[in-house]
């Protein structure tokens, strides 16, 4: 009989290896991290049980603490990782199922992310854009000879509401390394993203490097199927004003 690597530790100390890793490489706030719920998800995989219901009960848990659901698909993935396992589309899908209510539970507050890709949201961007245009005319250039979009769009259809948030979770999570964090970029909704860079030499690269972290992070996460093959990648210029620029991001919103 083949023995399952969670059989072979307690479910307490799987929890202590599951949070230091977690804390050292993708948790943001180590002290918001510990909840009951992730007790019952190693009870589950340390007993060779269901993981489903202990899934949806933490991503319930995340999504009622503010925790994005990037960060959380991130977490059980250090979590099944320990095990030399993939989460599974059945947990996955679980953990977004039980955040998305958490979330529709919550008061609608006013937010500069959006919450499903841990992005920007289009209005966000428009800021970051008149600085961008303020800037250009400061020192007597054009901001689109300086600057540009980057566009993505993977989207392949209707899809279930915890699919697109696994999809939503894995662009924000491969723009952001493709990038780094802070660099001006926004969900535009429905599968599609735009990031402001610089027009210069690096800019093949970095359409190049974009292509090649939302594919990494596809297959990671097990969702290659839920996005256009290849992602679709181009390069828009920066209309003459910054208000025709928010214009543009208004009529690629999704």
């Amino acid at each position: 009989m083949q023995t399952n690597q969670a059989t072979e530790q307690t479910a307490p100390s799987l929890r202590e290896r599951w949070q230091a890793q977690t804390v050292e490489s993708v948790w943001l706030r180590p002290g918001d991290w510990y909840h009951p719920a992730v007790d019952a998800l190693t009870e589950a995989l340390t007993h060779g049980l269901d993981v489903t219901g202990a899934a949806h009960r933490l991503g319930t848990v995340r999504g009622a603490a503010g925790v994005g659901i990037a960060e959380s698909l991130d977490d059980i993935a250090v979590l099944f990782g320990l095990l030399d396992r993939e989460p599974g589309l059945d947990a996955i899908r679980a953990l977004c199922e039980g955040w998305a209510e958490a979330i529709d539970a919550t008061p609608v507050a006013g937010s500069c992310l959006d919450p499903e890709s841990g992005l920007p949201t289009i209005e966000y961007l428009g800021v970051r854009l008149s600085e961008t245009y303020g800037t250009a005319h400061r020192h007597a250039h054009h901001a689109f000879s300086t600057h540009c979009l980057v566009l993505v769009d993977v989207a392949t259809g209707d899809l279930a509401p915890w699919r697109r948030m696994a999809r939503s979770a894995a662009m924000g999570r491969a723009l952001s390394a493709a990038l780094g964090t802070g660099h001006p970029m926004a969900s535009l909704g429905g599968g599609a993203f735009a990031v402001l860079v610089e027009r210069d030499y690096d800019l093949g690269e970095t359409v190049r490097r974009v292509r090649d972290q939302v594919n990494d992070h596809a297959h990671t996460l097990q969702i290659s199927d839920l996005l256009r093959q290849p992602p679709r990648i181009w390069i828009e210029p920066l209309p003459e004003t910054h208000q025709r620029a928010v214009d543009l991001l208004q009529h690629l919103r999704r």
